[in-house]
């Protein structure tokens, strides 16, 4: 948080590429996390705002890999991993991880 009470905005670089090293995949795995963690209500109430730059097809594949990580821990928590829909889940979530990374560049941070 800013020092007035704003909160200081996630800002995720898709266009990063190939440039990427420890810190920058340290500070996106933690992003994703802080998301992932409003989505399910762990974190404060206020939403942090997030600021995707990259091309059109990058974002749209970042947006697919966030919802598939979202959707799989879902039916993870409600169903347990061995589960056909949790299966099935991951599998979906494994197909836009592998397109977000083709796309990007970024290694996505939880395998």
């Amino acid at each position: 948080m800013k020092n007035n009470g704003d909160l200081v905005p996630i800002k995720i670089d898709l266009t990063i590429g190939n440039a990427i090293n420890e810190s920058y995949l340290a500070m996106f795995g933690g992003a994703i996390q802080t998301i992932l963690g409003g989505m399910f209500g762990a974190r404060s109430p206020a939403l942090v705002p997030v600021n995707v730059v990259g091309s059109s097809s990058q974002i749209k594949s970042f947006e697919k890999a966030l919802a598939g990580e979202a959707k799989y821990l879902r039916a993870m928590n409600q169903y347990g991993l061995n589960d056909p829909k949790v299966v099935k889940n991951k599998a979906a979530l494994d197909k836009v991880i592998k397109s977000f990374e083709k796309e990007t560049g970024i290694i996505w941070p939880f395998k």
